[in-house]
């Protein structure tokens, strides 16, 4: 009989590997955890900058990103660690449900996975932390919602707290000097879309030259192109059509096709043929009665011609996005054919003024007083493009969370209040619950406390003395007190003026404890052997 050896046999392919246990779990927690600590002194109003510089050929200073935005910083990552990419992938749909809380949600999961390691090294199965986890989740959302405020979105303290949430997220950002500034051009943009949801209403600029405080907001919408040379540059009442088709067939353009001809007369005849076809396109044009032509594509010299002597505007080569938020904003349809001009009035965009502005340096097209009077564009000036790219996020995210808090309109006040109160709640139930999962109830409360525990630390203040002082005031009944970042102390919110949106907190506790549950329940990574290209 064939003794066989302690061999275990070979299931994998060859290179392919394969990591269990603590071996797995422990590399996933160290990805996720270095990520966290990425991102982390960008937290809070005192938060430091990252320069991410590309390093492909090519590549000029012009490319690098200068921010403190979490999902700017960890979207350019390339990682390897799996557990690193569901903390990337969770902080990008934080940014795309709410548009800011972007750092809080990776620094939270790592924070969870930091205190899930400590309990996994004294022996408590991952399940029960998980178990324990779930209990403070639904405990520490309770009482976020309990704490939250909500006003008729008609008055006047709904407008107020819009101006103290947008102070609040832009405080964080590279225009915190002039945040109550950019605070109140921000809510009068989100206030002017009467509730709809739509950015595309809201177009920003931006214009290199001039200081941040140039910036401004436009009621109407800006088009970054210029009038056709010969048509009139001043449009009162305009009927706008809009259009994605091809105008610069007068030419021969027979694409694949050969044609022999004998003479010129010949080449002639095409010509004509080919202008009479596009005579054809503006005469059907023209029976929709527009006064503006905005096309999407080049539009040659002769049909330019043909619709500015029928004393039509014409504006060529509006960029795909541009063209779509003129039809959203005139309330036009996008056009590619012209054979039903009996619905031109539904058809047709209006407004009450189209003109040629400057601005700076360029010339632009302005639309005055469109049909869906929720249009505006916000102009940003800056002295480098540097600079406009982060202001450009910034208020991108000030005006994501506000269109999510007029959604909502439920606030909690904010420098670290409800993460505290969070806190409070899980050690309050954690004393209730009998066996294990008391102790990861505990770790979860630990981990929230981390949050204002981190923007003490990113200002320079004194963590341990700060949260300790902030723990006695939430005791003593001060419900409404929070860090103050300014003087390094602890305030009341509501005298400053510190509010954040509730469903952006609620987001990201919500998705911080989903991916590090995921997190937690790894034991095994199994790498697949690369695929070998076989030579011809």
């Amino acid at each position: 009989m064939d003794i066989v050896g302690n061999v275990l046999p070979q299931v994998l392919k060859d290179e392919a590997t394969e990591d269990k246990g603590e071996m797995a779990r422990l590399q996933s927690f160290v990805g996720a955890i270095a990520v966290a600590d990425l991102v982390k002194t960008t937290l809070g109003p005192k938060g430091m900058d990252k320069i991410l510089k590309p390093t492909g050929p090519g590549q000029e200073m012009s490319h690098i990103t200068v921010t403190n935005d979490g999902a700017t910083i960890l979207r350019s990552m390339y990682v390897e660690n799996p557990a690193a990419k569901i903390l990337i992938e969770i902080s990008k749909t934080q940014d795309e449900e709410v548009g800011d809380g972007t750092t809080t949600v990776a620094v939270l999961a790592g924070e969870l996975l930091r205190e899930g390691e400590k309990l996994i090294q004294k022996r408590i199965h991952p399940q029960h932390v998980i178990a324990g986890w779930r209990i403070a989740r639904d405990v520490a959302l309770k009482r976020l919602r309990e704490i939250s405020t909500e006003n008729d979105i008609n008055s006047q303290e709904f407008h107020d707290d819009l101006v103290k949430i947008a102070r609040t997220t832009l405080s964080s950002k590279l225009i915190t000097s002039d945040r109550d500034y950019f605070a109140d051009l921000c809510v009068n943009a989100v206030l002017r879309l009467k509730g709809s949801s739509n950015l595309d209403y809201i177009q920003i600029i931006k214009l290199p030259g001039g200081t941040i405080r140039d910036s401004y907001l436009d009621d109407g919408f800006i088009l970054k192109k210029q009038i056709t040379i010969g048509c009139k540059t001043r449009i009162e009442n305009a009927k706008i059509l809009v259009a994605n088709t091809a105008m610069d067939y007068d030419k021969i353009k027979i694409y694949g096709t050969k044609v022999k001809v004998n003479s010129m007369d010949k080449v002639a005849e095409i010509e004509a043929a080919e202008k009479e076809k596009m005579k054809h396109k503006v005469d059907k044009i023209l029976k929709y009665q527009p006064t503006v032509f905005v096309n999407r594509q080049l539009i040659y010299n002769y049909p330019e011609q043909l619709l500015a002597d029928a004393g039509i505007t014409v504006i060529e080569h509006a960029d795909f996005e541009g063209m779509e938020r003129v039809a959203a904003a005139t309330g036009a349809e996008i056009l590619s054919t012209f054979d039903a001009p009996e619905r031109s009035e539904q058809i047709l965009g209006h407004c009450d003024l189209i003109e040629e502005i400057m601005i700076g340096e360029e010339k632009m097209i302005k639309f005055s007083g469109c049909k869906k009077n929720e249009a505006c564009t916000i102009v940003l000036r800056g002295a480098s493009t540097h600079i406009l790219d982060e202001v450009d996020r910034s208020i991108h995210d000030a005006l994501c969370v506000l269109i999510t808090t007029v959604k909502n309109r439920r606030v909690v006040w904010g420098g670290g209040n409800s993460e505290m109160q969070m806190a409070a709640a899980c050690e309050e139930e954690a004393k209730k619950v009998q066996g294990k999962q008391a102790f990861a109830i505990e770790a979860f409360g630990r981990a929230l406390r981390q949050i204002p525990t981190i923007i003490c630390d990113n200002g320079g203040y004194d963590s341990a003395e700060l949260i300790q002082n902030f723990k006695v005031e939430l005791q003593k009944g001060n419900l409404t007190y929070g860090l103050n970042m300014t003087d390094g102390t602890i305030g009341n919110m509501s005298e400053l003026g510190v509010k954040e949106c509730l469903r952006v907190k609620e987001q990201a506790l919500l998705a911080a404890s989903e991916a590090a549950e995921l997190i937690m329940r790894v034991d095994n990574i199994v790498k697949c052997a690369p695929r070998k290209r076989e030579r011809a």
